[in-house]
């Protein structure tokens, strides 16, 4: 997802709490490489090119030196000792291992090993989860259009477009012919605000529009059925965004085409250039597993900030990796009613907290098996939410830290102790990892260890609210500035819903009205106790595609 199949906008973990572990340390790493910085556009705080992403996780790989790292190889069975996985053959290769993980986008181990999984929807009589059907056969259930055309999410094969320049024309997109309307796109946002959704460095755009753009969910039973059928898919749905970069050239301008060299070409891909090399899969097949996180497990608690943590029957925390991203469902020509699990923080909209139990890793019935993507063990509605790439780094990095246990104890995964797998995320060396979200816990704070240990061992201490500590003592610690923050003076106004905005001065030279956003605590608590029509002094990066600065800091003037 952040890298090849170019979402390199990722969306969920941005708030400065929840950047830890893996993903953390991916945002790090880019800060450094990225030229021209990750502040462009307004879908993600974090855009950049797919090359870099790639460098960093080649540069990880090569950096260990236990590591055999083949690639090019898909698998094509797997092989069973009974009710347990012994290895998995490839083309021309094969592995015998005392564990595998499936990090396969479409869950193609479950399937290739007869591991019992999920596809499609569910009912509400399952779990109970308040968005999904009632019935999945009942004709008049408002969900029945999407349950009878949509098995799965729809998948989006991304395509980069460059502004080449307002005196400049960009070589002409050919049609491919399709028929697909885009009537409608950008309604309701603008060409310009259409194009800063997903603005990268360099004057480039990621195009990966849901509104009548190039989500594609026609076929989706194709990627499941056989290689062919899955790359008659591919086909397609790389055909449906060049017909789409075709629409936005012709009535956008032709300024605007296709970016070059972004994405190697590759043999035998239909991608390569400004595509992708294979679509962003949004869902997968999904593990039956010995936990299934549920709507249920992401909503918040009844008058609280954050979704329920998963204590199991014994009193144990079962959780091993965090999201917060919005429920999020994509049906080209259907909108989803989904229950709401968006929160105002720092003047913006996020997703309410929740927490991966190393149970949805776990399949119910089969050894030797661990799942670590978008095929854990979720149905479809709760897929929405857990299916975010930062999340999926924090799966992963749960998945290998899991298997490492596990050969280093001489156990089953099932036999783990979850403990022992939270203290190794926790303390991790490179790279530790939150495993229950605290909107004010940094992981620059001293005690952080000591608060994550303490809500895992007395689960009923964890605030509903989501703060470990009051506001006073967090406007006492400071902000962490980044380098290329500046400051800006305006006047400051609060706004409905906890916005905020700033009026600069017009010789400034940028927009007049920013608006004032943040992620970390300390300037979110700061911006909540400034007094309109005072004169603020702002430190932060302003993001032109977004229309905002980030905040870090503020002071007041008069």
């Amino acid at each position: 997802m952040l890298t090849a199949a170019g979402v390199t906008a990722p969306d969920g973990n941005e708030l400065a709490a929840f950047q830890t572990g893996l993903w953390g340390a991916f945002l790090r790493e880019l800060e450094q490489r990225q030229p021209g910085g990750l502040h462009n556009a307004w879908v993600s705080f974090f855009t950049y090119e797919p090359a870099v992403g790639a460098a960093i996780f080649a540069d990880w790989v090569a950096a260990l030196p236990n590591l055999t790292w083949r690639w090019g190889h898909c698998p094509r069975a797997v092989r069973r000792a009974g009710e347990r996985v012994i290895g998995v053959d490839f083309d021309h290769l094969s592995v015998d291992a005392q564990l595998t993980i499936d990090g396969t986008e479409l869950g193609d181990v479950l399937a290739l090993g007869d591991i019992p999984y999920r596809w499609g929807w569910e009912a509400q009589s399952q779990w109970q989860e308040p968005s999904a059907p009632k019935s999945l056969s009942d004709p008049t259930d408002p969900l029945a259009p999407a349950i009878n055309q949509y098995p799965v999410q729809s998948p989006t094969w991304v395509v980069v477009m460059q502004d080449y320049g307002p005196e400049e024309t960009a070589p002409p997109i050919s049609s491919t012919g399709s028929q697909a309307s885009f009537s409608g796109a950008w309604e309701g946002y603008g060409p310009e605000q259409f194009l800063n959704y997903g603005r990268l460095p360099g004057h480039r755009f990621m195009i990966n529009w849901p509104q009548q753009g190039n989500d594609y969910g026609i076929g989706l039973e194709r990627l499941i059925e056989s290689t062919s059928a899955r790359y008659g898919y591919w086909q397609e749905a790389k055909a449906h965004s060049q017909e789409f970069a075709h629409t936005i050239q012709a009535e956008l301008g032709a300024r605007y085409g296709l970016a070059e060299g972004v994405f190697p070409e590759l043999e035998g891909t239909p991608g390569g250039g400004a595509f992708a090399l294979y679509p962003y899969y949004r869902e997968s097949r999904r593990l039956i597993g010995l936990t299934t996180v549920s709507e249920r497990d992401i909503l918040p608690i009844s008058g609280g900030q954050v979704a329920p943590l998963p204590v199991k029957a014994e009193g144990v925390v079962d959780a091993i990796a965090i999201g917060n991203y919005p429920n999020d469902h994509h049906y080209p020509g259907f909108d989803m009613p989904l229950a709401p699990i968006a929160i105002r923080w720092g003047g913006r909209w996020t997703g309410t907290p929740f927490t991966i139990p190393y149970g949805a890793l776990v399949p119910a019935t089969i050894d030797g098996l661990l799942a670590c993507d978008k095929n854990i063990s979720v149905p479809h509605i709760a897929n929405g939410a857990t299916r975010l790439q930062p999340a999926v780094l924090g799966i992963g990095q749960a998945a290998g830290a899991a298997a490492a246990l596990c050969l280093h104890q001489r156990c089953q995964p099932r036999q783990l102790s979850v403990r022992s797998l939270q203290q190794a995320l926790l303390q991790d060396k490179q790279a530790p990892a939150m495993v229950v979200p605290c909107f004010d816990l940094l992981p620059t704070d001293e005690h952080w260890l000591e608060h994550q240990q303490a809500y895992l061992h007395n689960p009923q201490t964890y605030p509903r609210h989501g703060f470990t500590y009051s506001s006073h003592k967090m406007g006492n610690f400071p902000s962490v500035l980044s380098p290329t923050a500046k400051t800006f003076r305006g006047q400051y106004h609060q706004g409905e819903n906890n916005s905020h905005q700033l009026i600069c001065p017009e010789e400034d030279n940028i927009d007049q009205t920013l608006a004032l956003v943040s992620v970390s605590p300390q300037a979110t608590n700061q911006l909540t106790h400034a007094t309109s029509g005072r004169t603020l002094a702002v430190q932060g990066i302003h993001n032109r595609g977004g229309g905002w600065i980030l905040v870090n800091g503020i002071q007041t003037i008069n």
